[in-house]
Order: C-alpha cells, then structure tokens, then sequence
C-alpha cells in the first residue's frame, strides 16, 4: 500500500480544498479535461463508467487544463456548467490546474513521476491523460489521451 497519494489536497468547483485520503480504499480515475478539445466528448463516457461503477468503487477526478492549445478558457464556473449541462458531469471536478511546468500541481509531479509516457516521458502530451490508481493507492498506469473512457473498463473492473 502507498499512501502518498492521500496526501494530496486540490480545490473543487466549489472552491472547498479537498483532501485525497477521502478516496483510500477507491478505485481513481485521474484526468486532465478540457471544454474545447477533439477528445471533449470523451465527458460523456467517463460519465458513463463514473456511474456504472462508482456504487463498487470508482471515483473519476477531472482537472481543467488550459495548456494545451489553450482549450480551456473559461472560469472554473464556466467550465463546470459547460460539463453539466453538455454531459451530465456528477464526478468530482476541480478548479483548473497545470499539469506540466513550474506551475504544475504536486499531485500531477506525483503522477507523472509514478506512471511514465510513451519513452518514458514524464510530461503530459495533451487534454484527457488518464491516471488509473488502484485502491491501495498505487499508481497503475497512465492512458493516452487517445483512449476512450469505454477501453479502460476492463482496467478498472480488474481493480474494484
């Protein structure tokens, strides 16, 4: 078991810190979003497996991130009204974050230095990386912004 994951802290939509211990013994999801991406879409079937799953154990954490072709201007209210009304969002999401550079939040640090990229990259190539993280809280893998929510099902089912 890693508990270094809980010990991370990150502010919701709601402006509340939250702490990540509240997730232990949770299957994570953890993804940097976007409202104006090619892999937008992809809100809808992370919606669908957030709640297919989330009564056994899964918790999906979305990120806004507006470093990538700047895909995500808007306020953190914006943004979350976008999600809910476009796709329904009912996963936790919290306030816009960076995910690469000096700015980049400690629990994307964490990550990406736990789960590598292609080569063995630790930097984050566009909207929608996935982090899967097992209810130990170990990270398991990393995901491709290219990968749909629907081809991490049999991942996550293997972990709950």
């Amino acid at each position: 078991m890693s508990d270094a994951i809980y010990a991370f802290k990150a502010t919701s939509m709601k402006g509340i810190e939250e702490a990540f211990d509240q997730y232990k013994g949770k299957v994570m999801l953890i993804v940097n979003t976007a409202s104006k991406c090619g892999f937008t879409p992809q809100f809808k079937g992370l919606e669908e497996l957030y709640l297919r799953y989330k009564d056994q154990g899964l918790v999906i954490l979305g990120f806004p991130c507006n470093q990538f072709g700047k895909q995500d201007p808007g306020s953190n209210g914006e943004i979350q009204e976008f999600c809910q009304l476009n796709y329904g969002v009912s996963f936790p999401m919290f306030e816009k974050v960076d995910v690469n550079g000096d700015n980049s939040h400690p629990l994307y640090n964490f990550l990406k230095q736990e789960a590598k990229g292609i080569a063995g990259t630790e930097s984050i190539k566009w909207n929608f990386t996935k982090f899967l993280v097992n209810k130990d809280g170990e990270v398991i893998k990393r995901f491709a912004p290219k990968d749909s929510p629907k081809s991490l099902e049999k991942a996550i089912t293997a972990l709950l």
